[in-house]
């Protein structure tokens, strides 16, 4: 069972994956745990497009987007914008916004994230594959809201509404997603 554990260090959370065996693990803040849905394959140091593993790395936190017309606005130090109706993610590699919110609709590939069944209700955004970006390296690598049940991500981190509010809370511009190996 893969365990995540969030270290401060010097007003810098980090969540960090310590061993990975499966796609489901345990997010750890303070005394707290919290369930945690991983990549269907797992996670890998060699993330490319469509792998469905979750990246290994120490990955920034850049902002939230939130469904305003369903959830309540998420309490964190973290900057916080609202997602729109056209509101998409490029996940074509050969695009020059490949990685990067895009409008939709879109000439190539794109992820919507205005979606009917929840899960991006509230988006954390990691800085996975984002300067540099790498062709095929791997896109829209978010912590967000989980399924009933806890299924496999597409390689997302992802929470149930309670806790993902419980960690948002103590996150701040400083804080690091960190996937590796114990």
């Amino acid at each position: 069972m893969m365990t995540f554990k969030c270290v401060r260090q010097r007003s810098r959370l980090t969540v960090q994956v310590v061993s990975w065996r499966a796609s489901r693990g345990r997010v750890a803040l303070g005394q707290q745990s919290y369930a945690c849905a991983l990549g269907r394959s797992g996670c890998r140091v060699r993330k490319r497009e469509g792998d469905g593993c979750s990246p290994v790395g120490d990955w920034s936190v850049v902002r939230v987007l939130y469904r305003r017309d369903r959830v309540p606005r998420p309490r964190t130090a973290l900057p916080v914008s609202s997602i729109t109706p056209h509101a998409g993610w490029c996940d074509a590699p050969s695009d020059r916004n490949y990685n990067r919110a895009v409008p939709l609709p879109y000439p190539v590939s794109a992820e919507a994230l205005w979606r009917d069944d929840g899960v991006y209700d509230i988006v954390v955004v990691l800085d996975h594959n984002s300067k540099p970006r790498r062709r095929d390296g791997g896109s829209a690598i978010f912590l967000h809201l989980a399924r009933p049940g806890y299924p496999p991500t597409e390689g997302c981190i992802a929470l149930s509404m309670r806790d993902l509010r419980a960690v948002l809370v103590h996150m701040t511009p400083k804080s690091r997603i960190s996937i590796g190996a114990a």
